[in-house]
C-alpha cells in the first residue's frame, strides 16, 4: 500500500508542478525517480518531524501541494503542536502519509504502534482523515487528494491486503461504501478491518442474520447524514477498527448515536483495542487476534446484542 501510494505521488507530481514531497528519514532509494527528475520539489529530511511540518506548511502557503511521509506514530505524536498550529490553523493543503497505521509495526513494540493516530488527529480543526481498505481503494483515493481543501491524513496499512473494494460504488472523500445489505444488524468499519467485517457478516448470514456492512474510509469529516440514515432503520450496531477504543471511529459513531435521540433505542458495541499498551510482541495478525479485532468477535458482538434486543421485547 505504501509503495503504491508513493508511486502515485510521483505520477501526480509529473502532471502537476505544485506537488512537492518531503520524507522523514526514509530509505535512500525511496522515490528515486522523483528525486532525479524533480529535485527542486523533493526533500529528504532527517528525524525532525516538527521542523518538517513547519517546512511543509511554508511551502503550502506559497501555493504548493505537499505530501509528507514517515511512520504514522512519528507523523502524529512527535509534531502535534505543529500539526495544530501550522497545518490546522492555517488550513493548508499538506497531505500526511502515515506508514503502518494501527498494529502494523507489531514486532517493534508499543513505541511504533499507531493505535491512537485517528484520535489525535480528530481533535484538530480542518484536519481530514482517510483510511483506505486496500490498494485498489488507495489508487482511487490519491488523485482526489491533490485539490482537496485543507490538511489530510492518509492512514496506510501494511500492504498486500486482499482486494475487497471495487469500482462499482464511486469513491469520494466523505462518502461511505456499502459492502453488504441486511436489516438485522449494521457493521461499520474503516481501513483494513473491512476484511473482518465482511467475514463476520458472511458467518452471520449462515446463522440467518442479515447484516449491512458499511466501509467508512473517511473518518473525518464523518459522513453523518448517510450514517444516520442507515442507523435509524437497524436496531443493532457494531463498529470495528484497528485503533484504540478511545477517540476513533467507534467513538465518533457513539457520539452520533447519542446525539441523534432516536425514538427507539439502539444496541451498540465497539470493537477495537482496549485502553492499554499492547503487552505482547508478534505480528499484526497476532495482536489483532489477541485483542479481538476479528470476524469471530464481530459475530459474538452482533449475536450478543441481538439476544438483548429480543429479550427486551419479550
Amino acid at each position: 500500500m505504501r509503495k503504491l501510494c508513493l508511486d502515485m505521488v510521483y505520477e501526480l507530481a509529473k502532471e502537476d508542478p505544485r506537488i512537492c514531497f518531503i520524507g522523514s528519514d526514509l530509505g535512500f532509494g525511496t522515490l528515486n525517480q522523483f528525486r532525479e527528475e524533480m529535485p527542486e520539489r523533493f526533500f529528504m529530511e532527517g528525524v525532525n518531524e516538527a521542523n518538517i511540518i513547519g517546512m511543509a506548511a511554508g511551502l503550502a502557503l506559497e501555493g504548493k501541494v505537499v505530501y509528507v511521509n514517515t511512520i504514522a506514530t512519528f507523523i502524529t505524536r512527535r509534531c502535534f503542536e505543529q500539526l495544530v498550529l501550522d497545518l490546522g490553523l492555517h488550513n493548508v493543503p499538506v497531505r500526511l502519509i502515515g506508514n503502518g497505521g494501527g498494529l502494523v509495526y507489531a514486532p517493534l513494540g508499543s513505541t511504533h504502534l499507531a493505535i491512537d493516530d485517528i484520535a489525535i488527529l480528530r481533535t484538530i480543526p480542518n484536519m481530514s482523515i482517510v483510511a483506505p481498505a486496500d490498494e485498489a481503494e488507495m489508487k482511487r483515493l490519491m488523485p482526489l487528494t491533490v485539490d482537496y481543501p485543507g490538511p489530510l491524513y492518509i492512514r496506510l496499512g501494511k500492504g498486500n491486503e486482499p482486494i475487497l473494494t471495487t469500482d462499482e460504488v464511486p469513491f469520494a472523500i466523505g462518502q461511505v461504501i456499502p459492502m453488504r445489505q441486511g436489516s438485522d444488524a449494521l457493521i461499520i468499519t474503516t481501513g483494513v478491518t473491512l476484511q473482518a467485517a465482511l467475514e463476520g457478516a458472511d458467518e452471520l448470514a449462515q446463522q440467518g442474520i442479515a447484516a449491512t456492512v458499511l466501509h467508512v474510509p473517511t473518518v473525518k469529516p464523518l459522513p453523518k447524514e448517510i450514517l444516520l440514515d442507515y442507523i435509524s432503520t437497524i436496531p443493532v450496531v457494531v463498529t470495528i477498527e484497528e485503533h484504540t477504543l478511545m477517540g476513533g471511529l467507534g467513538s465518533a459513531i457513539a457520539e452520533l448515536i447519542a446525539e441523534a435521540n432516536f425514538s427507539e433505542g439502539k444496541r451498540f458495541k465497539r470493537i477495537g483495542l482496549p485502553d492499554v499498551f499492547p503487552d505482547k510482541y508478534g505480528s499484526q495478525a497476532d495482536l489483532m487476534k489477541r485483542y479481538g479485532m476479528t470476524s469471530q468477535q464481530v459475530v459474538a458482538a452482533v449475536t450478543g446484542l441481538r439476544k438483548k434486543q429480543l429479550a427486551f421485547f419479550k
